[in-house]
């Protein structure tokens, strides 16, 4: 199978999901100042962003594997600030184990990925 885009690959689809979640249950939480709300909804967006910068940039393996690490961490920081949700009471126990479970699996997939990046390279001739 051809991929055109980064929005097909799996950890896309994933990490814009988990994005979305994010969005909508932020929406509850109340507004302070340099908001947490702000953070999470920014560092979990931002995965989605770095992956599509890394696939533009896929013709030159250590800028792929620069931005896809950049994903991972921003994924990372999403985990932190789930971590922080919960505990200042903006987001539910139950909440809390559902998001940072998504967000191991495309921490995971990401991992697999910077592991063996050669099959999303382009190759030049």
């Amino acid at each position: 199978m051809i991929i055109h885009s980064a929005k097909e690959l799996n950890v896309y689809k994933a990490a814009y999901e988990l994005s979305m979640e994010i969005f909508e249950i932020s929406k509850t939480c109340p507004e302070e100042r340099y908001s947490l709300t702000d953070q999470i909804r920014r560092s979990s967006r931002s995965v989605c962003s770095n992956l599509c910068e890394a696939w533009a940039k896929r013709r030159y393996e250590a800028h792929f594997i620069s931005k896809f690490t950049d994903a991972d961490g921003e994924n990372s920081e999403t985990g932190t600030w789930l971590d922080f949700a919960k505990d200042c009471g903006y987001i539910s126990n139950e909440d809390h184990i559902r998001l940072t479970s998504k967000c191991k699996e495309v921490g995971a997939m990401l991992g697999n990925m910077l592991k063996n990046p050669a099959p999303f390279l382009i190759k030049s001739d």
